[in-house]
């Protein structure tokens, strides 16, 4: 089960709570996008839009006005058109909103001009995020404009525009039971992917093929889509943090990163897991290995509630300097290195991020610039990483080449958190008994 009507009524009545008196909400829809010729791109909606609707389709967009007598929540969409339909598939129209998402009014998307300026007119704070669709910016001004020309004969004008990402991304941080047990269900159809790949790979298949493997699992799992381009890289490949080539073969000796989760109703899963092309580490694989493994560990021991955001990341590289230290990749003092971020030619990015309907989730890092402090509900990955590039001449030639990382999604909870992505395994010695198996 999915997120309720209920809870769809509940966050529009907790953002419109944080609003001003006599203020108005506009918030668009995700529109299509071309991807060639006569062909889109799946579509994908603005994640701040269904959060407070939970309606799939383009075109369209919500209004929100607290305090409204005749309604509170009103969405512009398209119209229903049997011939369009027959086409491009169906659509819920303005009826259908009203009834099967509880909008109070629903219009045509194509009469916006002649209502929005009307519900607009005589707010004096309009909540909008500026900035993100040039073309929706300046048709929001043209309504505003169309107003200020009718000054004279008495209309009146928004006093001023509001960001609401703020407000609506706060709210976004905290994940409800819902959320949370949808989450779950994603992350453990992506730890059944891992496993997947980790039982088909072998030296000589192409890293889209092990690609294959994953998105066969998302979709049998109940999940057409990954949250994200996954990535497959194998060898030095996965010294490159973003890679998403994916088109390389497989050899025998390499280690392979498959980083790689589903999204299932709109929500993220990130799940990443390192393991050898022919089923057994090397030494120095192995050693770099149980170095980011147990960074994982004391990284997953500072998420709990008081803890603070950057807690974690400070554990895992407390953990990742000694053990680049006592391997000798790097020299000196564990605490001067610290201090001096000389981890970070092998360790370059934090320890996670915020998870939810975006793979890399809204929310604030820090309050009154401190770290934010961890609280019940909240959803971050956790995800060290050693990666040693294959052009890097400081260090022995054995260690060139070798990019781990280890990732799982984590919920802060009352007592600490809860990995919610077991099922694939990452001790090495798993691994491998499930990859010869």
């Amino acid at each position: 089960m999915g997120i309720s009507k209920a809870e769809y009524a509940r966050r529009r009545r907790n953002f419109m709570a944080l609003m001003d008196a006599n203020s108005i909400a506009i918030i668009p829809s995700a529109r299509e996008s071309i991807r060639s010729r006569d062909t889109e791109y799946p579509f994908r909606q603005d994640s701040d839009f269904y959060y407070l609707t939970g309606f799939n389709e383009p075109d369209a967009v919500l209004v929100l006005l607290p305090g409204r007598r005749h309604g509170q929540f009103v969405l512009f969409c398209r119209d229903r058109d049997p011939t369009l339909e027959l086409w491009q598939g169906r659509r819920l129209g303005p009826e259908g909103v009203c009834e099967r998402l509880g909008a109070d009014d629903a219009f045509p998307v194509g009469d916006i001009d002649d209502i929005l300026p009307g519900l607009i007119e005589g707010r004096e704070r309009v909540y909008y995020s500026m900035g993100r669709s040039a073309g929706f910016d300046r048709q929001i001004m043209d309504w505003v404009n169309s107003i200020r020309a009718r000054e004279a004969s008495g209309a009146v004008p928004p006093g001023e525009f509001t960001d609401l990402d703020h407000m609506l991304h706060e709210l976004r941080l905290y994940k409800s039971a819902a959320e949370i047990r949808l989450m779950k269900r994603a992350a453990q159809i992506s730890a059944r992917a891992h496993r997947r790949a980790m039982q088909a790979c072998r030296p000589g298949l192409f890293e889209y093929q092990l690609e294959a493997e994953l998105q066969h699992a998302f979709a049998m799992g109940g999940a057409r889509f990954p949250a994200y381009s996954s990535i497959v890289g194998g060898g030095a490949n996965a010294c490159v943090m973003h890679y998403v080539e994916n088109d390389a073969k497989l050899r025998d000796g390499d280690l392979v990163l498959v980083d790689a989760g589903c999204e299932l109703d709109n929500y993220a899963s990130d799940v990443t897991r390192t393991f050898p092309v022919g089923g057994t580490y090397s030494k120095e694989q192995r050693q770099l290995y149980d170095i980011v493994l147990r960074a994982h560990a004391a990284a997953i021991k500072q998420v709990r509630p008081g803890n603070h955001w950057n807690q974690p990341h400070d554990a895992s590289v407390r953990v990742i300097t000694e053990g680049l230290v006592k391997l000798g990749l790097l020299k000196g003092r564990v605490a001067t290195l610290i201090k001096k971020g000389a981890y970070r030619e092998f360790y370059m990015h934090r320890v996670g991020h915020w998870l939810g309907l975006d793979v890399h989730d809204v929310g604030d890092y820090r309050v009154e610039e401190q770290w934010r402090l961890l609280e019940p509900g909240m959803v971050m990955t956790v995800e060290p990483g050693i990666y040693v590039a294959a052009d890097n001449t400081r260090v022995a030639r054995k260690w060139r080449g070798i990019g781990i990382r280890i990732e799982d999604d984590v919920v802060v909870t009352e007592q600490g958190c809860e990995v919610i992505s077991e099922g694939a395994p990452r001790q090495a010695d798993e691994i491998e008994a499930l990859m010869a198996g």
